[in-house]
């Protein structure tokens, strides 16, 4: 799959998996969501990629900040998910790729896309009701997480290429939220209705995104990847629409708009970066002439036995 798919399924996995959690929230409550979504995620990206823990150090550090900031981000994001309205909170969480985006860019072009993606998530946050001053500080600090995970996230991918560094990741965000959901839930995180539905969560928001955004991010820069997750806010609305019954307003549909237009622009736009080349083998780059043997000679190509009639040897030669 191109890594702009990769990258559109992982968004709409996250905000139906957001769109879910709003069931969970009088149960459980916002930690105690990010506690089951993580764990289950956790117990799948383990019994998937079995990741082990003989790791240097410096990947064991990268590991342990990026599944910390998977976890600041869960935790703020689903606490700002509580208090306002799916598509507000999902636009002030793409500050942090957005910023990420514009001061990684290095053509006009680039520029242009984030600007004009930039606009609409104005537009889409101009809904007319008042939003919860709480839930934009929680938005905005999922923003600074995610835009630091991208960062993170693509020195992880890099250093481990496969899913057994996503697994370390999501281990330790897990451990990190357990106490903020025992806290807040107690053993209502143990219901059997709230387990099947936090596994429903976990796999769509935990497991296929961040497996597609990782993979994504081995693929292009942190800067063409947070604006292609630009689309996020786009999308949250339409889920909004769709399983909340959240309008938007004719703005916001202007947002949406501007925002699909930047990241269809954004996956377009030609790089001048040279595509990588497959390694050759050394037969095929060095420049210099193999010695050639008598055998080879005699048997190799040019030699009189390549295409011709060889003459049997009857004896030893003299």
């Amino acid at each position: 799959m191109p890594a702009p798919g990769l990258v559109m399924g992982g968004v709409v996995g996250l905000q139906c998996g957001a769109a879910l959690t709003t069931r969970l929230y009088p149960t459980v409550g916002p930690a105690g969501v990010v506690t089951l979504r993580l764990c289950i995620a956790a117990v799948v990206l383990t019994a998937l990629w079995r990741p082990g823990l003989r790791w240097d150090r410096a990947t064991l550090a990268i590991a342990a900040a990026a599944g910390t900031l998977l976890a600041v981000h869960h935790l703020s994001y689903y606490e700002a998910v509580d208090r306002l309205p799916l598509g507000a909170a999902t636009t002030m969480e793409f500050l942090g790729p957005f910023a990420i985006a514009l001061f990684g860019s290095r053509r006009a072009t680039d520029l242009l896309w984030a600007c004009l993606a930039a606009a609409g998530v104005v537009l889409l946050s101009h809904s007319g009701i008042p939003l919860n001053a709480a839930g934009l500080a929680f938005a905005s600090l999922a923003g600074c997480c995610w835009g630091g995970y991208i960062l993170v996230g693509k020195r992880l991918a890099a250093r481990v290429p496969d899913g057994r560094g996503l697994a370390l990741a999501v281990i330790w965000g897990s451990l990190l939220s357990l106490p903020y959901g025992i806290a807040q839930a107690g053993t209502r995180l143990l219901a059997p209705g709230t387990l099947a539905l936090a596994t429903a969560v976990a796999i769509l928001s935990s497991v296929l995104p961040y497996t597609f955004h990782l993979e994504a991010l081995r693929r292009v820069p942190p800067r063409i990847f947070g604006i292609l997750t630009s689309l996020e806010p786009a999308v949250g609305a339409l889920i909004g629409l769709l399983l909340l019954g959240q309008h938007l307003t004719t703005p916001q549909w202007a947002g949406v708009l501007a925002v699909g237009l930047a990241s269809i622009g954004a996956t377009r736009t030609p790089g001048r970066t040279p595509k990588p080349t497959t390694p050759e083998t050394p037969s095929d780059t060095s420049d210099e002439p193999t010695p050639r043997t008598p055998a080879d000679q005699r048997d190799g190509p040019g030699g009189y036995g390549a295409g011709r009639y060889r003459p049997a040897q009857r004896g030893p030669s003299p």
